[in-house]
């Protein structure tokens, strides 16, 4: 089992035994979120041997924490956290920039607290890395759990580029 988590019952550090439970969990938070962006129609299920994979990779970095709740016969609720080292500025004197990634409850697991004893874990986990700031995104269920503990509307405005696949941009295919 993993290491169990100070003052929040029942949460602990996942471990590589997790692995199939979090891929199901992150499954599911994609299938919540819906829209083409998250869960696009001509999507395979290609992507989840790779999540396997880089969780694995990813529970022993310093600059990841994937906390879990156990439930009856598998994990009740699972979130990410991950520390990024950016160039410091006025605006982010340590350049320390955390974020959180995928909080999801197993809908059998909802309402209990869950969710909230992970933020407050990553929370504390952030702190004690000493984060300028901690970034997420947030689903309509999530955001009032995330405005409770002190988040607040991100004041630059998001963009994203995403570089076409040459089947997508309508270049054919090469031998």
């Amino acid at each position: 089992m993993g290491e169990r988590m100070g003052d929040h019952t029942g949460l602990r550090q996942a471990v590589e035994d997790d692995t199939a439970e979090l891929v199901r969990l992150r499954a599911l938070l994609f299938e919540d979120l819906g829209g083409d962006f998250f869960a696009p129609a001509t999507g395979s299920d290609d992507w989840l041997d790779t999540l396997a994979s880089v969780l694995k990779e990813q529970m022993a970095a310093d600059a990841v924490r994937i906390l879990v709740v156990d439930g009856g016969s598998g994990l009740a609720a699972c979130g990410i956290g991950t520390v990024e080292q950016r160039l410091p500025g006025p605006h982010l004197r340590n350049g320390r920039i955390g974020h959180v990634i995928g909080v999801v409850t197993d809908p059998a697991y909802r309402r209990r607290g869950h969710s909230r004893a992970i933020l407050e874990g990553l929370l504390d986990w952030f702190r004690e890395r000493e984060v300028a700031r901690v970034d997420l995104y947030a689903s309509a269920e999530g955001e009032p759990l995330y405005r409770d503990l002190g988040f607040v509307d991100h004041p630059d405005p998001s963009l994203y580029w995403r570089p076409a696949a040459e089947e997508d941009a309508g270049i054919p295919a090469t031998d």
